[in-house]
């Protein structure tokens, strides 16, 4: 079983019930080299982390904030998103105390990783709020994830620049934008992306990132920033 002192420590956190911050550890491919251990999957956690996590953040945005719905929506994005809540269980060390199998361990890939340190996060949630209630919950979520909304707001992060920069080509020349992969390098399971965002024939931008998703986000946000097209 693991050592749960370190943990807690990193999460600043002491459990009542330390079962509920066990449980909150095990991936599911965890039991399937280990059907007998005497805990479940944290997916039960997980999805109940998910809920506090959203009814937090959103009771702050809606006090803190006075932006319109759509804006709000998209802070609420922002720091809820999966990379957001992989980065907090990396803070935390987390993915050193996770119950995973040989398997995922050995072959996981950069997209897995950061699946799993998000979801594992939300479990974790899910655990403080059954032990020690909605008060704790808030404490970690705003110490740990809305401490990054100022600096959401000052890097303008919360900006679906594909979206905004399909909605300006539209406007100014009645053009939808399309997306090309150009390159892509790597070994299967740390691969980059290098992928252009074109208007017709003509390449406006180029992004790079470890997934397409992220390499055309960054393609347009790099357009939205030209003058020129």
């Amino acid at each position: 079983m693991i050592n749960l002192d370190k943990i807690e420590k990193n999460i600043g956190i002491s459990f009542k019930n330390k079962s509920l911050l066990q449980n909150a550890l095990v991936h599911r491919s965890y039991l399937n080299e280990n059907p007998d251990f005497e805990y479940s999957d944290n997916e039960r956690l997980e999805f109940l982390g998910d809920a506090v996590l959203e009814l937090i953040v959103t009771d702050f945005l809606y006090k803190n904030s006075k932006e319109p719905e759509g804006i709000l929506t998209n802070f609420r994005a922002s720091l809820v998103n999966t990379k957001m809540l992989a980065s907090v269980s990396e803070k935390l060390n987390i993915k050193d105390y996770l119950y995973l199998s040989k398997g995922e361990k050995n072959s996981i890939d950069e997209r897995s990783k950061i699946g799993i340190l998000a979801d594992s996060c939300e479990s974790i949630i899910g655990a403080i709020y059954l032990d020690q209630g909605l008060n704790t919950a808030e404490k970690f979520i705003k110490e740990n994830i809305l401490i990054n909304f100022d600096n959401i707001v000052k890097e303008k992060s919360y900006v679906d620049y594909k979206t905004y920069f399909q909605e300006a080509a539209q406007a100014k020349l009645g053009i939808t934008p399309t997306y090309e992969v150009m390159k892509e390098s790597g070994p299967d399971h740390d691969k980059e992306f290098e992928i252009g965002v074109y208007l017709n024939e003509d390449l406006i931008s180029v992004g790079k990132g470890k997934n397409k998703q992220s390499a055309q986000e960054e393609a347009a946000k790099n357009a939205t920033a030209l003058k020129d097209w």
